[in-house]
């Protein structure tokens, strides 16, 4: 069996998922000893092995709908969203005085991932929006190198999961060197999935326990405030833009 949580999972929270993981499978009484690092994330989630893992949105509306079951959603707590929910931020360098989003337009932009709903999605529909188009496209592979892309100046502005935000700004120094220069509406967080033959209800009964019974420490290294259920049409409501191909095809022709 897999069990994938590499979502949050860097090395100052992987004691605590470690933990978190420890108590999910007690409480199933079954499952991997450890969790999975270094499988890739397409693999463990498409694998009839899967047990448990971490998604996100996007991925799951656009190609992991009907081929896996939701189990629930975390709720980590995060300003000015609902609970289970979450935002983008959008960041650049600091500067004085502060700049606005519009002043991006045609600017290098970093994303994690063409399929993340928080690095692509959100912010391609926040900028459409607005009438904002990108220029040269940065994809920098995670939250964290799209972060650093834009603090070393190989790119001007990067969209980035508000929840990997705040883990920044506690952990790199690097971060000291951006600020936010917008925010996108907030969409359904990163859901937890398992394979069509595993059961989602008493993985969700196992989860929730397991949270509630995580010690302080844990707790807050993970951010998590507790596990509820955010419908399949929630996720399934979420508007998807254009990828990178299309989206560089359009910024040559406004060229």
């Amino acid at each position: 069996m897999i069990a994938f949580l590499g979502m949050y999972d860097r090395p100052e929270t992987a004691a605590a998922n470690d933990q978190l993981w420890s108590a999910i499978r007690k409480n199933l009484d079954k499952g991997p000893e450890a969790l999975s690092r270094e499988i890739d994330p397409w693999q463990a989630w498409t694998s009839p092995e899967l047990l448990l893992a971490q998604t996100c949105g996007c991925p799951f509306r656009t190609r992991l709908y009907g081929e896996v079951e939701l189990v629930g959603t975390p709720d980590y707590g995060l300003p000015d969203c609902q609970p289970g929910y979450y935002r983008s931020v959008f960041v650049a360098k600091k500067s004085d005085p502060a700049v606005r989003l519009e002043q991006f337009d045609r600017a290098r932009f970093a994303y994690n991932d063409a399929l993340s709903q928080s690095g692509w999605a959100a912010a391609l529909i926040h900028l459409q929006d607005r009438n904002i188009l990108p220029g040269t496209l940065i994809e920098s592979g995670s939250h964290r190198n799209s972060a650093q892309a834009v603090a070393e100046g190989r790119a001007d502005f990067a969209a980035l999961d508000l929840l990997s935000w705040e883990m920044m700004q506690d952990y790199d120094d690097f971060a000291d060197e951006l600020s936010v220069i917008d925010v996108t509406e907030q969409t359904p967080g990163l859901p937890f999935i398992t394979a069509l033959n595993q059961d989602p209800t008493a993985l969700f009964i196992a989860i929730k326990s397991a949270i509630a019974s995580l010690d302080e420490v844990s707790r807050t290294a993970l951010r998590l405030k507790g596990f509820l259920h955010v419908p399949t049409s929630a996720y399934l409501a979420v508007p998807t833009p254009p990828g990178p191909v299309l989206t560089e095809l359009k910024i040559k022709a406004r060229s």
